[in-house]
């Protein structure tokens, strides 16, 4: 089935224009199209049909649905015009969505059709349409790349289209009305359309103007840097249109509505670090639009009536609940390098485990650990065979093992040093990736939060767990503290699994379409953009 349709409207009337002349275009094209398809006449039926079999051969999907539909054409017989003109509006427009127009050749497929002189080469050409429209179906709905590819710690698994049953589907669907809903249907990829439509008109006119001349400004200043300061913002829309020369009240609110929007302190001081960002390009904000959609597309799957969303690069983990934030704590997540960062994902979580013990994974244990232990060291931590009993360290012999080969787990048990803490949010994957609580409150004082092995450690998880147990008792807190306070390691499970899904946007808007950005802590959205860039996507607005 294709997502629910997205209303993305035209931003300029420059866009508008382009896209009648283009419908224009169309209609004539389809006219010489026909005559080519009449002069073709004298070829017999058959030649048709065993062309369309022999262009689709190398292609199971496609094969099977022209053998169900008795080869019928879908984009080259006369009552396909409004199919034809869909498909090729589509991908001329795709660029749009920041995708590769060239990937989709039309100007190719265009030249194809006009040059269509006997049935056999209108069974190729039907073929071809059908094999182009799968792979620009794909794109749109579920993305250009494979993102593990890019960075093996992107584990998505891609909500692709059934190729059958999309070819079914758009053979009786209104074609028109296909094509736009091939695009996500989630509310935040229509106003990432929208920003990057915005985002390209001004880059057209000239951008955001030049660039500030400073590298502090303050309140009660005054001068050129801070006339640029002004304009600037006022470029950004930030800052309504202002004559004033001075840093003053109206200015300082700009500033700190621009450093919330990039995850500054909001102190309204225009220092080295919101310069900076004041100062970046527009072209490299439209890049991180442009990745965000791709991202978008990855992730075009049910997001669940309430989730958990962990934008990685926000530092922050959120309850939503019909598409309205419920919770909102700080977060810490993987350190760079090192195998630490976290992966990005989306699972199911199952249960709360509180009172927590801490099976060390092999890499922290390899890392930071195996020399102390080996040494008689870490007195607090256990040695656990297979059958789940506690090994004496004296009954083993460290110099025989390594890391590796090391035939007993190592665990801490519950405690106030645990640096699980006191409760842990359990969404069972391969990657030994969960939600937790942390010792180490200090860390949620830094700004550029990644500081853990790879978990995602919560600043408020008590208040965290309340919310997630308030659909099912009601005193979610006595729930907790009860069995919090029994000092047992125990598991509430959810009476209804909550998606998680963890993310890395450098770019996302609010509700009401407003940008946020975000730094590539990881410099994974810089990988695809350059991906991107290598599959032939380019920066609308910029001329070359």
């Amino acid at each position: 089935m294709i997502p629910q349709a997205v209303d993305i409207r035209q931003a300029t009337s420059k866009r508008q224009t382009g896209l009648h002349s283009l419908m224009v275009g169309m209609v004539l094209f389809i006219g010489l199209f026909m005559s080519s398809v009449s002069m073709a006449g004298a070829q017999t039926f058959s030649a048709f049909k065993q062309a369309v079999a022999e262009g689709a051969a190398g292609d199971t999907a496609v094969s099977a649905f022209y053998r169900e539909t008795g080869y019928d054409s879908l984009w080259t017989g006369p009552d396909d015009a409004v199919r034809r003109s869909a498909f090729l509006t589509a991908i001329r427009r795709a660029d749009d969505h920041g995708l590769p127009v060239a990937r989709y050749a039309p100007d190719a497929l265009i030249a194809a059709f006009s040059r269509v002189e006997t049935e056999r080469d209108r069974g190729l050409l039907e073929a071809e349409v059908t094999r182009q429209f799968l792979r620009f179906a794909n794109d749109l709905h579920s993305g250009l790349l494979d993102p593990s590819r890019i960075d093996s710690a992107i584990v998505r698994e891609l909500p692709r289209l059934d190729a059958l049953a999309a070819l079914h589907d758009f053979a009786e669907a209104a074609p028109m009305q296909y094509m736009r809903g091939l695009a996500p249907g989630a509310p935040e990829y229509a106003r990432l359309f929208r920003a990057k439509q915005q985002l390209e008109a001004r880059i057209a006119q000239g951008g955001w103007g030049p660039a500030v001349p400073a590298r502090d400004l303050r309140p009660g200043q005054s001068g050129g840097a801070v006339v640029a300061l002004r304009n600037r913002l006022i470029a950004m829309e930030y800052l309504p249109r202002s004559a004033s020369a001075s840093y003053d009240g109206a200015l300082q609110r700009a500033v700190q509505q621009f450093q919330i929007a990039h995850n500054f302190e909001a102190d309204g001081i225009a220092g080295p670090e919101t310069l900076a960002a004041i100062n970046t390009d527009p072209s490299e904000r439209l890049k991180a639009i442009i990745v965000a959609m791709e991202r978008e597309r990855w992730l075009n799957i049910p997001r669940g009536d309430r989730h958990v969303w962990v934008n990685l690069t926000d530092f922050h983990a959120r309850i939503v609940d019909f598409d309205s934030v419920t919770f909102e704590t700080k977060a810490v997540i993987g350190a760079t390098g090192q195998n630490r960062e976290t992966p990005e994902f989306s699972h199911r979580m199952q249960y709360l485990e509180i009172n927590p013990d801490w099976t060390m994974p092999r890499s922290i244990l390899a890392r930071s650990y195996w020399n102390g232990l080996a040494a008689g060291g870490h007195s607090y931590l256990q040695l656990v065979d297979s059958r789940g009993n506690v090994v004496p360290r004296a009954a083993v012999d460290f110099s025989r093992y390594s890391p590796r080969n090391f035939p007993f787990n190592v665990r801490q048990p519950p405690g106030p040093s645990n640096p699980l803490g006191r409760v842990k949010f359990m969404f069972p994957n391969p990657y030994a990736i969960y939600l937790h609580d942390s010792p180490a409150r200090s860390l949620f004082n830094t700004t550029v939060r990644a500081h853990s092995s790879g978990c995602v450690r919560l600043n408020d998880p008590d208040e965290f767990a309340y919310e997630l147990l308030s659909r099912q008792t009601d005193d979610p807190r006595g729930l907790y503290h009860n069995t919090l306070n029994s000092g047992q390691q125990t598991r509430i499970y959810l009476d209804e699994p909550v998606q998680i899904h963890l993310v890395y946007r450098t770019a996302f808007t609010s509700v009401r379409g407003e940008m946020n950005y975000r730094a590539d802590v990881y410099g994974r959205d810089a990988a695809i953009f350059r991906a991107l860039q290598a599959a032939g996507v380019v920066l609308g607005g910029i001329q070359s």
